[in-house]
């Protein structure tokens, strides 16, 4: 009996931890050299160069019109940025941080007596925020699960992220 508690045990540990590997996969394909989102759109692009390896349709930030000005407007911001963090525990599957604010972004901030905010990520979006409607974020840049596990392999720290109107 002690035998198949511990058969049932080791059983359940690597289902669990199978469970938790699925959502990280591997990329070998050509490098991706900047993300291009287009907010009218709503399309966000991973290039290699100056060619498209895939397209994502994307929601963005509750008030998608306008550039992220001070934190709390629901604003996705808009600019060059860099890919500069990863959260594989993200409360929204994965996500990969966007380096807002920038200095200029402060800096504008300032001159409006208020705080530019920050936290903006590309990011999945899980079960609780399936009623959110298109534009539901805070201000990051939102995906399925599935394509943000794509993206999260495919996108390395340090990569371009251009924001545009």
């Amino acid at each position: 009996m002690l035998r198949l508690a511990a058969v049932f045990m080791l059983m359940l540990s690597l289902v669990g931890l199978s469970g938790c590997a699925s959502k990280f996969k591997t990329y070998n394909g050509p490098e991706v050299t900047r993300v291009l989102v287009y907010k009218e759109n709503r399309k966000m692009y991973l290039m290699h160069h100056d060619e498209v390896l895939v397209s994502y349709d994307i929601g963005l930030g509750f008030a998608p019109v306008g550039d992220k000005e001070i934190e709390g407007d629901g604003k996705t911001p808009e600019g060059n940025y860099v890919i500069d963090r990863r959260n594989p525990n993200s409360e929204f599957h994965l996500s990969i941080g966007v380096s807002y604010p920038d200095e200029g972004d402060k800096a504008h901030a300032n001159t409006l007596g208020k705080r530019p905010g920050g936290d903006i990520f590309i990011h999945g979006r899980p079960w609780r925020y399936r009623d959110g409607g298109q534009d539901w974020t805070a201000g990051c840049i939102a995906v399925t699960n599935k394509e943000i596990e794509d993206i999260y392999a495919m996108v390395r720290n340090g990569t371009m992220i251009s924001i545009y109107p």
